[in-house]
């Protein structure tokens, strides 16, 4: 019995490790999401959060009024959609990438006037540190509610259950 308990702590341990340093889903400016409407301030928005190689940015809006593209920094400061880098637009008003390198990631929106009324961010991708860092305030979603999930949350269920099973729960 002892040995099970061990077990079990062991599991679940291991489980709480793998979602605190699991990837992480960023809804684009929180609940009010890619927008030119409203009083979004993209900048100040990604200023308070640390992102990661594997972490995921979903981009919520109105398919018809907005779109969501990556631009080099020097298109992002004069708001040019003129040769993007990618282009991101599906008619379900969640487009969604994941940040596959360190460094800078410019996005803007090409309607008319929208990047020049502030519909731009510049996302700062920097390297994990040991520490553990708690998560964000703000703004990350579910991994339930997004178009994907991170695989290590997919581990750390695998790891719950598992050691649910040992304990002779729901096996």
């Amino acid at each position: 019995m002892v040995f099970k308990k061990t077990l079990v702590i062991f599991f679940l341990t291991t489980a709480l490790c793998g979602v605190s340093m699991a990837a992480r889903l960023y809804q684009v400016g929180g609940s009010a999401g890619w927008t030119s409407m409203g009083d979004v301030d993209y900048q100040d928005w990604a200023a308070n959060k640390k992102f990661h190689v594997g972490d995921t940015l979903v981009f919520h809006h109105n398919y018809r009024f907005h779109d969501v593209k990556q631009v080099t920094r020097q298109d992002f400061k004069s708001c040019n959609v003129a040769s993007p880098i990618a282009s991101y637009y599906n008619h379900h008003g969640y487009d969604s990438l994941t940040l596959n390198r360190l460094g800078h990631f410019y996005f803007i929106s090409a309607f008319p006037d929208h990047c020049q009324a502030g519909q731009k961010i510049d996302i700062l991708v920097t390297p994990e540190t040991s520490s553990p860092t708690p998560p964000p305030l703000s703004s990350p979603i579910s991994a339930a509610s997004a178009t994907s999930s991170a695989p290590s949350l997919h581990l750390s269920w695998t790891l719950s259950v598992l050691a649910f099973c040992l304990l002779g729960f729901a096996c």
